[in-house]
């Protein structure tokens, strides 16, 4: 975890600032956006009401309306590619792409319903659910929709698939099919409010959220389901887990929460949007995401959603220096401290023996100051807990740079 506390020798005038890590995207509309869906840290889409699609191709520094052909509200999108994906909405809207969005085609669902989920597992095999426990298949990327039996005439409002084969549905109804739908089972989760949206990270691990800050996980395919506690009433709209370790929910009054333990715990984040509501989340590993809401909100993160706090104080360092970590060696975590005597543009790299980066720690323009920083070898840029051995840091501010070795000993 980068928690960034600045620190100095002498106790003087000390104030504190809080640098969120959750950032404003310019949407360019003002509709409600209730999907978002990612598969790399620069390609993704939005949609939203009046037949509002959004893409960027740069991770969100710029998003372009696309024409899809419909006012109707559209209320979850999946793209399994840069290229292929589908968005379903109002009136059994199902539009497909398989150029990027640069053009949209309309599919014939074969109802009236409102559809409010969609789950692609690849170019061709995808999976939608809606009102009155409706739900939808294709396996020739939506050139013909079957419909599969339910079970239920309940509203199904979120879908998910990690393979052709696996996936399950939620709303009042938790439906599991181990077999492409071709049978539907209902799973008792134990949940007593609605379930807004589900996520599952592989055919076992699994978790689904809710109003009034409802959260169950599964680690067995939904054979039991467990609560856990988020430590919020309000409602949850939308979930996203890459792992079964790391995951973000997001609802009403611009909730965020976060866990990197399967759900065990929740943190709250600061996601700078209150008082609008949050529908809608995608990661594309464990520290880079894209949430989406009211009148147009987007907001990104490149690291989790950790927040940065600093401390700082007038006492200014005469030097530029950095230091020995400490411990060293370690398991898991190491503090490393620096000083710099001016302002300056600060990195503060990790690598392993073969001068392949592993983490970065600092990359950001710093006035002058002494801090410490902490590096956790299990949280990286490859979001695989490193292995022991040797390490090096590299620091450097303006033409001041210097390299130090660490060991991380398991």
């Amino acid at each position: 975890m980068k928690k960034i506390v600045l620190i100095f020798v002498l106790l003087f005038s000390v104030s504190f600032q809080i640098n969120a890590q959750w950032f404003p995207q310019i949407s360019g509309t003002e509709f409600d956006l209730y999907g978002v869906s990612f598969t790399d840290s620069n390609n993704g889409t939005a949609v939203g009401d009046g037949g509002t699609i959004l893409r960027t191709t740069d991770g969100g520094i710029t998003w372009n309306l696309q024409t899809s052909g419909t006012t109707n509200s559209l209320s979850c999108v999946s793209f399994t590619d840069s290229n292929n994906g589908t968005t379903v909405g109002y009136n059994g809207t199902i539009l497909r792409t398989t150029d990027g969005g640069v053009t949209w085609t309309q599919q014939q669902s074969g109802t009236t319903i409102w559809l409010w989920g969609v789950s692609f597992t690849d170019a061709k095999i995808g999976t939608v659910v809606g009102d009155r426990g409706i739900i939808l298949r294709t396996t020739n990327g939506g050139n013909s929709w079957s419909q599969q039996s339910s079970g239920t005439t309940n509203t199904l409002l979120s879908v998910s698939f990690t393979d052709s084969n696996n996936g399950t549905a939620v709303c009042l109804d938790v439906l599991r099919t181990t077999n492409g739908g071709d049978t539907w089972v209902s799973q008792n989760s134990g949940a007593t409010n609605w379930l807004a949206s589900i996520s599952f990270s592989d055919s076992n691990y699994g978790t689904a959220v809710g109003y009034e800050g409802t959260i169950y996980r599964t680690t067995d395919g939904g054979n039991t389901w467990t609560p856990q506690t988020s430590g919020t009433t309000n409602w949850l709209y939308g979930v996203c887990f890459t792992d079964e370790n790391y995951g973000t929910a997001v609802g009403t009054f611009g909730t965020i929460l976060r866990t990197t333990n399967g759900g065990a715990t929740w943190i709250s984040q600061e996601s700078n949007v209150v008082p609008f509501n949050l529908s809608a989340v995608s990661f594309t590993d464990s520290i880079t995401g894209t949430v989406v809401g009211d009148q147009g909100r987007i907001v990104r993160t490149i690291n989790g959603g950790i927040t940065n706090i600093e401390k700082t104080i007038d006492e200014i360092p005469n030097e530029y220096s950095v230091s020995q970590n400490f411990p060293n060696p370690f398991n898991p975590s190491t503090s490393i401290q620096y000083a710099i005597s001016s302002r300056q543009f600060v990195t503060l790299k990790v690598y392993d023996v073969l001068g392949k980066e592993i983490a970065t720690l600092v990359n950001e323009e710093k006035n002058a100051g002494s801090y410490e920083i902490e590096f956790n070898s299990v949280e990286t840029l490859h979001a695989t807990s490193l292995p022991s051995g040797v390490y090096f840091y590299r620091f450097k501010a303006g033409d001041y740079v210097e390299t130090k070795k660490m060991v991380l000993m398991k």
